[in-house]
């Protein structure tokens, strides 16, 4: 069963972000639920369709076809996924997995467990399979010396020493296997499905894997989590004893707008680099991964930055208290409540192809139990386009559903059963 819904855009809001007259017309297609553990899944379509002649002053967008075997852009304020290539391949991620090294690190920094003055010893182990001898990047500590840890963390990030990396896991675990432990606890708490560490640094191992959408996560997470150690990404160089190092990431000194993180090559995997970026007061978060060379990575980066700074923009689907869906309420004195976003439902996504298809859906963990408080946030509206950009839209509770009587909590618990066993 379908009730179409006309959506009145007004004109003010989009001549910026699609050239020549915009139609937008939103088809709710389907509710109904699927079963996934606990999770309720109310289906839409959406159709945007878009008119065409092309504006001089902003010009034609264009699709963006990468170099690189892996690539993604996120927009960091909503976690959305802009453009996706592969996205979802497990590659060795090289020095890039030490963001979860630092990761770890602010971690137990920002619970008090460690000082930045706090001390390590570069152990011979350590120094000598990330150090000096080592033929990798390094720090450059003498064997046997004490480091603070704020010195280690430079080092780790801006020169991208092994040795650092390595001194920092080995003071906290004990060793790098069991740091590595450490790190896929973390992941898997943060939200890291894929990820697999066997050591601090990124340096080869068969099973040291990342995927350049979750490399983009976890750069997302630095940024929201640990403002305060964030900057450390965007230090363009350290000074060590007699050795001055220059940050490796290029984008620091090519683009303004960068603001982090960190760049990885191995042989295995090629070039790779996460780059954060602040364009007009929105957040950008771009990976790659096999680059065959330096100079690929770097262009390929920017112009993934740029095809997202150009090409990208901002669609109203709702009117601010518009009702976007219902969600199912278990033991209410109602079957369902209304859901509305926080003022209007805006999402950010690419303009090309001038006329694409949305698909939405409303997500929640349901059924939702009664009471369900007016303004609660239940549920999300996931919406993705044809070119497999990605947003997601928390939705709240446009009013209070007050539990119900023992007789209508006895009738939902019935259907409920009754709906489990019709979905096996």
């Amino acid at each position: 069963m379908t009730w179409p819904i006309r959506i009145l855009t007004p004109v003010g809001v989009l001549p910026r972000l699609l050239p020549g007259p915009l139609r937008l017309r939103i088809l709710l297609a389907i509710h109904k639920m699927h079963r996934r553990i606990a999770t309720l899944l109310s289906a839409l379509t959406f159709l945007l369709t878009a008119t065409a002649a092309t504006s001089q002053a902003q010009g034609t967008p264009k699709d963006f076809t990468p170099k690189s075997k892996n690539a993604i852009l996120m927009d960091g304020d909503t976690g959305g996924i802009l453009y996706r290539f592969n996205s979802d391949a497990l590659v060795p991620p090289a020095s890039m997995s030490k963001i979860m090294t630092a990761a770890v690190v602010f971690k137990l920094l920002k619970q008090g467990k460690l000082q930045m003055s706090d001390e390590f010893v570069m152990s011979v182990r350590a120094w000598r399979n990330g150090g000096a001898p080592s033929g990798t990047a390094a720090m450059m500590v003498p064997v046997n010396t004490k480091v603070r840890l704020d010195e280690l963390l430079q080092g780790m990030i801006v020169q991208s020493g092994n040795d650092a990396a390595m001194a920092i896991a080995e003071g906290i675990a004990g060793n790098e296997d069991a740091f590595a432990r450490l790190m896929e606890e973390e992941a898997r708490r943060i939200g890291l499905a894929k990820s697999q560490f066997r050591n601090a640094t990124g340096l080869f191992h068969p099973d040291h894997l990342m995927t350049v959408r979750e490399l983009a996560i976890l750069a997302r997470h630095i940024i929201k989590e640990y403002p305060e150690y964030f900057p450390l990404f965007a230090q363009r160089e350290f000074l060590y004893r007699r050795h001055k190092f220059a940050n490796r990431n290029p984008m620091l000194f090519a683009d303004p707008n960068v603001d982090g993180m960190k760049t990885g090559y191995i042989k295995a995997a090629g070039y790779g680099i996460v780059v954060t970026s602040k364009v007009n007061g929105r957040r950008l978060i771009a990976a790659i991964a096999g680059a065959t060379s330096e100079a690929e990575r770097r262009d390929e980066v920017r112009r993934l930055l740029d095809w997202g700074s150009n090409n990208v923009g901002e669609f109203k689907l709702f009117d601010a208290s518009e009702v976007v869906g219902r969600a199912r309420v278990w033991g209410g004195n109602s079957l369902y409540v209304p859901l509305v976003g926080n003022g209007e439902v805006n999402v950010w996504l690419p303009r090309f192809p001038a006329a694409q298809r949305l698909k939405g859906e409303i997500v929640y963990a349901g059924p939702l139990k009664a009471p369900v408080a007016k303004g609660a946030e239940v549920a999300r509206l996931r919406v993705t386009s044809t070119s497999n950009a990605m947003q997601e839209v928390p939705l709240f509770a446009a009013e209070d559903v007050p539990e119900g009587g023992v007789m209508r909590r006895g009738l939902d618990s019935l259907a409920h059963l009754a709906f489990r066993l019709f979905q096996r």
